[in-house]
């Protein structure tokens, strides 16, 4: 399959394409069942596959299809887009307004199982540094890890930790708060991308002794979101605690 037929893709073209053919298979049949039987398959057979395999534009599509096609091939005249008795003309509406309703509420489903599934990442990560620490793994291993879970958490260019140093170069610095501050000024982290010209720092304690820092790179129109901060800094709390156990004073 071409590079370019991506999920989404694929579903847009269906959302088009398929309420055509059914409309059309249908047409053998139309005089056997009432119109409102066929628009109701046309409905849960098209659009909801479409909407729970696509995104809004292809729901929404397959919903202006479906209603299009139901009246050229299933309403009285035939083979015409128009639409001469009421019941048609409430049934094709209804069609169309409940396709796109459909396609709502499989988006927001898709949305908040995404989001379910991310969370669900980051809660086995810090669990999986949570043991690390408490089995007594190597800490520069943990590190080199927690680098990496920073850099896809927080959209990093790089993500470095540098042990007994804090403030050197006057990074922007995330706080254990989730809040980002460069100098005296408070970024709008919520609403601002990370600086772009400047790094940030995430200070890494353990053991009530200073340890380090993660710096880092912010990629462009790095915005993460206050959740993935916070992680941020929970991940920066595992490796503190793995440095304390290792070398409580820290190291160069």
């Amino acid at each position: 399959m071409p590079g370019y037929l991506t999920r989404d893709r694929l579903a847009v073209l269906a959302g088009v394409a398929v309420p055509l053919a059914l409309a059309a298979v249908l047409v053998p049949f139309r005089a056997a069942f009432p119109n409102t039987d066929a628009a109701l398959a046309m409905l849960v057979v098209v659009v909801v596959a479409v909407a729970a395999n696509g995104d809004r534009l292809a729901g929404a599509l397959a919903a202006v299809s479906t209603a299009v096609w139901f009246d050229f091939f299933l309403t009285r005249p035939y083979e015409r887009f128009t639409i001469t008795r009421r019941t048609d003309i409430e049934t094709t509406v209804l069609l169309l307004v409940i396709g796109v309703a459909v396609t709502e509420i499989a988006v927001w489903g898709r949305r908040h199982y995404a989001i379910a599934s991310r969370r669900a990442g980051y809660l086995d990560g810090i669990n999986n540094a949570a043991r690390a620490v408490a089995a007594g793994g190597s800490a520069p291993a943990l590190i080199d890890q927690v680098s990496s879970q920073l850099a896809q958490l927080l959209s990093l260019r790089s993500c470095i930790f540098q042990y007994g140093v804090a403030g050197l170069g006057r990074p922007a610095r995330l706080h254990r708060d989730g809040s980002v501050t460069l100098g005296n000024r408070r970024w709008a982290a919520d609403s601002e991308d990370l600086p772009a010209d400047t790094d940030v720092e995430l200070l890494v304690g353990g053991g009530g002794i200073f340890q380090g820092r993660f710096l880092m790179t912010p990629g462009p129109g790095a915005r993460p979101a206050l959740e993935r901060r916070l992680l941020a800094v929970a991940f920066a709390g595992q490796v503190g605690a793995a440095l304390a156990s290792s070398h409580p004073v820290g190291q160069r």
